[in-house]
């Protein structure tokens, strides 16, 4: 966007004003522009963002907003699209457009629930204490399930206390997105066992929340790094098998160009990462598996070079965009 408004500039001869496109996290900094995009009467700011808009940022300048990231949950999706509704009389800003090409706007009508209303109150007796909220347990966490939403009771500041589901998301993105900037510096670091185990256990309640998160939102046939990827980067997530599956249509030229016993041997790997995702496919023991064996197994792959960086070389493919 910044390069095609420099463009226009130079076509136009007209002066460039910054910021024009900006990333709007507070890991890069680019909070401090939000005073001027409350403010501005101009129309050049962009503000790219994952879920900084989500809730407590007022911008009722914004007359659009553009959905490039998956959204899952109702109340997120009309929480991005409040940024918008605001109305503002000095720039004439009577309306607001919505850019989807996410296909977010499904949500619209979708039910969550409602505020919680009070009971009335009552003469006689008095009543029966309120049933305790329902609580279950995560991978260890205490989720409480309530009328205004679901909590996790997790460490914050040193003491333990619920945070809603949404804003324990919200701090497990800002902390991935300020490890690995970008969706590349992630891969490249979770096709790596060691970076990949250090990421995880940088990330908060130390690599656990991932998972956490994985169970919470019903993507257990997802793997962890599509589970992230959809947090910190808005990568609309595949299924383990849906990737496995791309990966032998995707790429099939160049397993067509090895020989056959090392391209049945990796499609057969990758049906072990359908199966049980990134540990699956790098399990020690995959190459004595019965039907990595039978298709050729570790032998066939030695005939290509180390079968290590065979192994990385299909990782990388198996987790492209």
């Amino acid at each position: 966007m910044n390069n095609l408004y420099a463009d226009w500039c130079t076509g136009q001869n007209r002066p460039r004003l910054d910021p024009y496109a900006f990333k709007c996290t507070a890991s890069v900094g680019g909070a401090q522009y939000l005073a001027d995009l409350r403010g501005a009467t101009r129309s050049h700011f962009i503000a790219a963002t994952v879920d900084l808009l989500t809730t407590g940022v007022d911008v009722p300048i914004v007359q659009n907003i553009v959905f490039f990231k998956y959204v899952r949950s109702p109340i997120a999706f009309y929480q991005m699209i409040g940024r918008g509704t605001r109305l503002h009389p000095p720039s004439g800003k009577l309306m607001f457009r919505v850019y989807d090409f996410t296909n977010a706007t499904r949500l619209f009508g979708e039910e969550f629930k409602s505020r919680w209303q009070p009971r009335p109150r009552r003469e006689g007796p008095p009543e029966p204490p309120e049933p305790p909220e329902p609580t279950i347990q995560v991978e260890g966490f205490e989720v409480r399930v309530t009328d205004a939403g679901r909590y996790i009771v997790s460490e914050v500041d040193g003491k333990a206390m619920p945070v809603t589901v949404e804003e324990y998301k919200e701090r497990l993105a800002a902390r991935l997105v300020a490890e690995a900037p970008t969706l590349e510096d992630f891969r490249n670091r979770w096709i790596e066992p060691p970076r990949r185990r250090d990421l995880l256990g940088r990330l908060p309640d130390a690599g656990r929340s991932a998972v956490l998160v994985q169970k919470l939102e019903g993507m257990d046939e997802y793997d962890l790094y599509d589970v992230l990827a959809e947090l910190g980067y808005g990568l609309a997530p595949r299924t383990r098998a849906d990737r496995a599956e791309a990966f032998a249509y995707k790429h099939q030229d160049w397993l067509k160009g090895l020989p056959p016993a090392a391209a049945a041997t990796l499609k057969a790997m990758a049906a072990q990462f359908a199966a049980s995702g990134t540990e699956g496919l790098e399990n020690p023991h995959i190459f004595d598996l019965p039907d990595v064996r039978r298709a050729g197994g570790l032998t066939a792959l030695k005939c290509l070079g180390e079968p290590a960086k065979i192994l990385r070389e299909t990782k990388e493919r198996m987790f492209a965009a």
